[in-house]
């Protein structure tokens, strides 16, 4: 015991001669850690991180686990589309107008360009465009077997 009562006055008079005339001596903390003190800002920064490292995560496994995308109809069913043949002289205004008069033209021109994946609005004699099937009863439009399509 006397050794170490010997050690500690040697490190007070270390301590004391170290200290210039007027100074203010620091005390030293009883035991220094090697551990990293994180600081409020740290702790957000580092809570942001693993939360962002979580939601990609998860995200790339919700795309693994998605189902895959499938061509056709599993039952092998095929929708059969009804078809109006354009006549010489006539557009797709005259088309929609005739299919359904009390409805908007440009609403249903609009339908049967986006049915047909036509580039526009001009349309040949004789070439079949395919109507919305709520139109498959209205006069002058015929299925694909009677067209042989």
């Amino acid at each position: 015991m006397n050794a170490t009562m010997d050690a500690t006055m040697n490190v007070q008079a270390l301590r004391a001669q170290a200290v210039p005339a007027g100074a203010v001596p620091v005390e030293a903390p009883a035991h220094v850690t090697g551990r990293l003190r994180l600081t409020r800002r740290g702790r957000v920064v580092l809570g942001g991180f693993a939360t962002v490292l979580i939601a990609g995560l998860l995200a790339f496994i919700a795309a693994l686990g998605a189902p895959q995308a499938i061509a056709s109809d599993a039952e092998g069913g095929e929708q059969q589309f009804h078809y109006a043949v354009v006549q010489p002289g006539s557009s797709l205004w005259e088309l929609a107008s005739e299919l359904d008069p009390a409805a908007d033209p440009r609403d249903l021109v609009a339908e049967i360009v986006r049915l047909n994946q036509l580039e526009g609005s001009g349309v040949e004699a004789g070439q079949p465009l395919a109507v919305p099937l709520r139109y498959s009863e209205s006069s002058g439009v015929v299925s694909a077997d009677e067209l042989g399509l």
